[in-house]
């Protein structure tokens, strides 16, 4: 069995919890779920969806970049939204991190996420 790498970067939000940001095995990389918090003060941002959106990717990227992987190697994300009413304004955020050989998805909705995050997204990438 392969041995697998725990994936850590200041450039993301630090675990709340016990977990790792991301996981490198073999040539993949899984993330944890991101929501929407600013690393450099470590709460979650105010603001809507897009805004929300676009955190949350950000913070994807800063963990790939670290396990040596980026956006572009994305092969699958699960989007968790508290709200699927949302979905439009999320997916054309969403649509620009992933304009070539999009990833496969999966979007539910979820009564909750962790500090009332309305998004929360994670991925698996190929290193």
């Amino acid at each position: 069995m392969a041995e697998h790498t725990v994936v850590n970067t200041e450039k993301a939000p630090k675990a709340i919890g016990p977990y790792s940001q991301g996981i490198k095995l073999g040539n993949l990389v899984f993330t944890a779920g991101q929501v929407p918090i600013d690393p450099a003060i470590g709460k979650l941002i105010e603001g809507d969806i897009e805004a929300q959106t676009h955190q949350v990717l950000k913070n994807l990227s800063a963990i790939l970049e670290a396990a040596g992987s980026s956006l572009s190697r994305v092969i699958k994300t699960t989007v968790f939204m508290t709200d699927l009413g949302e979905f439009q304004a999320m997916n054309g955020v969403y649509g620009q991190y992933f304009q070539e050989k999009p990833p496969a998805r999966s979007t539910v909705q979820v009564s909750r996420l962790p500090l009332g995050a309305k998004i929360e997204i994670e991925a698996i990438a190929e290193i």
